[in-house]
């Protein structure tokens, strides 16, 4: 069993080639969150603000969220109501994990959604739920199919080499974030 859904580009591929198309999936949901984010920060409040806890222009949850959804959902193809449904359930539950867990770790609040209609604790609230259903629905229908087509007319070499670079840089940001997580006015609350 492969940790990719055996999509038809994805059925007769290596172990290594799931490897880095999970780092390079990984790294691009996680800066389409980040840019999502810069870009909703930038829309109602007039100002750039780096988000999330890391330096670099990606937010993991994304990334891990995205992945974990496209893995888990994508055999449900068929169903998008269901889709819908588990993805708004299961990114919440991740949600409020990281919000808890964060505060824990740190003290702090990367983000709180008290003022938002039906909020649980500020952590989690109804319209992220819809934005994650929606969000999924797009990532398996449209985005990571698309995806898929470019990955695979990328050399392997530069695959591989991309990757590598990828998740040095991502684990040298998480370093230095365990350390100094980025904090301030826009990013915490």
């Amino acid at each position: 069993m492969t940790i990719i859904p055996q999509t038809p580009h994805l059925i007769h591929k290596t172990i290594g080639f799931y490897f880095f198309y999970c780092i390079w999936l990984f790294s691009f949901l996680s800066f389409l969150g980040w840019l999502w984010e810069v870009c909703l920060y930038l829309i109602t409040t007039d100002g750039f603000v780096n988000r999330g806890i890391l330096t670099g222009p990606w937010l993991p949850i994304y990334g891990a969220g995205g992945l974990f959804l496209y893995v888990l959902l994508y055999r449900l193809k068929k169903h998008p109501a269901l889709i819908f449904l588990l993805a708004a359930t299961v990114c919440c539950a991740l949600e409020y994990f990281c919000s808890w867990f964060l505060e824990q770790l740190w003290g702090i609040r990367w983000w709180d959604y008290s003022n938002y209609f039906a909020n649980l604790n500020g952590r989690i609230c109804l319209a992220g739920a819809v934005a994650f259903g929606v969000g999924a629905l797009l990532s398996i229908y449209f985005l990571v199919p698309w995806f898929e087509k470019i990955y695979e007319k990328i050399p392997p070499c530069i695959r591989k080499t991309v990757g590598v670079i990828l998740l040095l840089l991502f684990v040298a940001d998480g370093a230095y974030a365990a350390a100094n997580p980025n904090i301030g006015h826009g990013i915490t609350y």
